[in-house]
C-alpha cells in the first residue's frame, strides 16, 4: 500500500476535527488519543508529534472554535445589515461557541480546566472587541450611541460578561447570575449612551 504524505497542517486539521468530533459525540473524558489515532488510521507517533497530551488536543480543538467564531463575527461586520442595535444581535449570535458544541464547553467548566478557560475568555475578548467597536461606532454615526471610547468600552463590557457571567471562572450562584442578566441591559445602555429599553433584547438571548 501507498503511504499517504499530507502537509503538516493539513495533517493537524485533521486531528484537530477527529478530536472536535470525539469529544462532541463520545464525551471528551471518554476519549482517548488511541480513539483519534484510530479514527484517522494513523500511526501513534503522528498525534504525538502535533499534540503531547489531549488536553493540548483539546486547547486546539477550542482555538478552532475561536477561530470560526472570528470568521462568523467578521462577516456580520462585512455582510450584515441593520441599524447598530441589529448588528448588535448579530455579533451575539455570530459569536456563541456553546450553542453548537456544549459537550465541549462543558469540559472548559471542570475545575482541572479552569487556567485554560481564562485563558480562552481573554483571547475571545481581545478577539471580538474590534468587531463589537465598529457597531459601536456604527451607533454613534446614527445617533443611537454617545461613545468617546468606543474600542475601550467594548473591551470593559465583553470582560465583566465574560467574567461575572461564566460559571467556569466561579462557581456563581443561579442569583448571582440571574440578578447580572436582568441588571445587564440597562448597564450597557448606560455605558453607551443608549435610550432605555434598547438592550432589552438581551434578556430574550438569554433564553
Amino acid at each position: 500500500m501507498v503511504r499517504t504524505v499530507k502537509d503538516p497542517e493539513t495533517r493537524k486539521a485533521e486531528i484537530i476535527t477527529a478530536a472536535r468530533r470525539l469529544f462532541g459525540t463520545k464525551e471528551y473524558e471518554k476519549t482517548t488519543m488511541q480513539d483519534v489515532i484510530d479514527a484517522l488510521g494513523i500511526a501513534k507517533g503522528t498525534i504525538y508529534y502535533y499534540f503531547k497530551s489531549k488536553e493540548e488536543l483539546l486547547d486546539a480543538v477550542i482555538n478552532q472554535m475561536g477561530d470560526e467564531a472570528v470568521e462568523r463575527m467578521q462577516s456580520v461586520i462585512e455582510n450584515g445589515q441593520g441599524n447598530a442595535l441589529e448588528m448588535f444581535q448579530q455579533l451575539i449570535a455570530a459569536g456563541n461557541i456553546a450553542k453548537d458544541n456544549p459537550e465541549i464547553m462543558e469540559q472548559l467548566h471542570n475545575p482541572r480546566n479552569a487556567g485554560m478557560h481564562a485563558i480562552m475568555l481573554a483571547i475571545a475578548v481581545k478577539s471580538a472587541a474590534p468587531f463589537y467597536a465598529k457597531v459601536v461606532e456604527q451607533g454613534c454615526g446614527e445617533g443611537i450611541f454617545k461613545v468617546a471610547n468606543p474600542l475601550e468600552t467594548s473591551e470593559f463590557i465583553l470582560t465583566s460578561v465574560q467574567f461575572l457571567m461564566d460559571t467556569g471562572i466561579c462557581q456563581w450562584s443561579e442569583d448571582d447570575l440571574t440578578r447580572r442578566a436582568m441588571a445587564l441591559p440597562v448597564i450597557i445602555e448606560a455605558l453607551l449612551g443608549a435610550k432605555a429599553g434598547s438592550f432589552q433584547f438581551l434578556l430574550q438571548m438569554g433564553h
